[in-house]
């Protein structure tokens, strides 16, 4: 049996609880479970993202909430933060240098936007983060919540092509 099998075979909750550890958007993981069966994995990602696109703001944010900060070292307490923390391993190994910058630019950034700071992080280094949010910081709130929400479409197909791939 594939990945995709058992997970179109299993109770629906426990559908749901598997996406909202790629996404933390209930909405989302909920609909998405609920079209159930997919044939492939790239059914899956393409509903993923049709559905995604007709969510809310507020859908968005939550999804958002679920994200450790950039640089931010805390310990994973759920199946969503420890994948977020692998995908920022690399920026982890080169963060010392650069901590205190990454620490405020979040807090300037939450404080502009009111929602964290949300990029596909996966292969970049901790300079390239900062780099990247200070350049994101020079948008208005519309621009930039449209960002973070591809940002996290990217987050969460990775997610489910490491999850979902035989």
């Amino acid at each position: 049996m594939t990945p995709i099998d058992r997970f179109n075979a299993q109770h629906l909750a426990r559908a749901e609880a598997q996406l909202l550890a790629c996404c933390g958007s209930y909405t989302w993981a909920s609909r998405l479970a609920a079209h159930r069966p997919y044939l492939n994995v790239d059914q899956l990602i393409h509903k993923g993202e049709a559905l995604w696109s007709t969510l809310t703001e507020a859908d968005w944010l939550e999804a958002f909430s679920h994200h450790p900060r950039i640089g931010e070292k805390k310990a994973p307490t759920t199946a969503f933060l420890a994948s977020s923390v692998a995908e920022q391993e690399v920026a982890q190994s080169s963060l010392d240098k650069v901590a205190v910058a990454l620490t405020k630019a979040n807090r300037e950034y939450e404080d502009k936007f009111q929602f964290r700071y949300i990029v596909f992080a996966s292969g970049r280094s901790a300079p390239e983060l900062l780099d990247i949010l200070n350049h994101r910081l020079t948008r208005t709130r519309e621009e930039e919540l449209q960002e973070a929400a591809r940002q996290q479409l990217l987050i969460t197909n990775l997610r489910l092509k490491k999850w979902l791939q035989p």
